[in-house]
């Protein structure tokens, strides 16, 4: 079986790196419009007040320049990737970036905040944009492109847009494991249900104002994040069994939500992306996608530092940043990014169109 998988997996990844993943034949993608967290966030956290932040050094030393844009990465985030994987552009734009063009509106920003969650609690502990927040921002976005464009052409690119929606991360690892208030009210199960609920009401508030094609990604194996092996995992830094059976309680549900919602959504393709199952398989084989460490991230001793643990005065990084799946304690290096975004692609493609 683990042979099957690896010429499986390998396949795929080979034919996305050759460009074989390419949209179907009369589809099109206008723009890529992101909302959630820091694996979304493209430099808005650093136009708010909070802590979590990656506006500097290390952070995007493989960027263009060598430039810190406020992407928890080296380099490109899985939104840059999915931005050029569905023909759309290379990078993928912060909405408050206040040197944003209006050719960069029309095919699409990112609302994403690090740090967000489901959960308005998660935001409101990191001081971050909620979901909520985000999403008034992309009804601003909505009334820019009328004004610009006109509200036929705008709804019209707003339709033919595909949707990348990132969270509950945080609302396990930042909120329910971390503080008791939401552990005090609900037990694992139900706090699942709770946020599969809020994200059930945020996909249709979006939907309302005209997504038609989301991609709704599972959370990871948030037990074997390096920062959580190193808090939870004990002196040999295992992953944490009973946060990664919250992540697939939570995913389990999450999905059965979206099949319902994909079935009364008229006109809507909904996408469930799984990040736990290939995350896992690259933990665990990491050789197989060219890669060498995944328990721990490239920055400092890489099993605590993220956001401003993470600094060139304080930390030095890996020697060679493609050989890890972690850039940081917590978020992938461009080219973990890139590993993942090359093995769901060609099911999101038969997902959406």
């Amino acid at each position: 079986m683990k042979v099957i998988l690896f010429f499986l997996y390998a396949s795929l990844y080979l034919n996305c790196i050759e460009g074989a993943v390419t949209l179907p034949q009369n589809a099109s993608v206008q723009a890529v419009i992101a909302f959630g967290d820091s694996l979304m966030d493209q430099g808005n956290n650093n136009h708010i007040k909070t802590i979590f932040k990656a506006n500097f050094h290390p952070y995007g030393m493989d960027f263009t320049n060598g430039n810190p844009t406020g992407r928890f990465s080296n380099g490109k985030t899985l939104a840059d990737f999915f931005a050029k994987g569905f023909g759309v552009k290379e990078y993928l734009p912060a909405y408050l970036d206040p040197l944003i063009q209006h050719k960069d509106l029309l095919t699409g920003v990112s609302f994403a905040s690090g740090g967000a969650g489901y959960d308005p609690l998660t935001s409101k502990l990191s001081n971050v944009m909620s979901l909520s927040s985000q999403l008034e921002m992309f009804k601003q976005y909505i009334q820019k492109l009328k004004g610009n464009i006109g509200q036929e052409a705008a709804m019209n690119r707003i339709t033919n847009s595909v949707f990348l929606v990132s969270a509950g991360t945080n609302d396990f690892l930042v909120n329910y494991f971390t503080f008791p208030m939401r552990r005090l009210q609900y037990d694992v199960p139900a706090y699942g249900n709770k946020l599969v609920k809020l994200a059930s009401n945020f996909l249709q508030e979006i939907h309302k104002l005209g997504a038609r094609r989301i991609v709704v990604f599972s959370t990871s194996a948030i037990g074997c994040i390096p920062i959580e092996r190193t808090l939870a995992g004990g002196a040999q830094r295992i992953c944490v069994d009973k946060y990664n059976k919250a992540a697939q309680f939570f995913n389990s549900m999450l999905k059965l939500e979206l099949q319902v919602l994909a079935s009364n959504l008229p006109q809507t393709r909904i996408a469930f992306s799984d990040f736990y199952k290939p995350l896992m398989n690259i933990i665990e084989n990491p050789q197989q996608y060219g890669l060498e460490v995944t328990n721990r991230g490239c920055c400092g001793t890489g099993e605590l530092e993220t956001s401003y643990l993470c600094n060139k005065r304080m930390t030095r990084t890996c020697h060679n940043d493609s050989n890890f799946f972690f850039w940081d304690s917590l978020h992938p290096t461009e080219k973990g990014c890139d590993i993942f975004v090359n093995l769901v692609l060609p099911d999101m493609m038969k997902k959406l169109f």
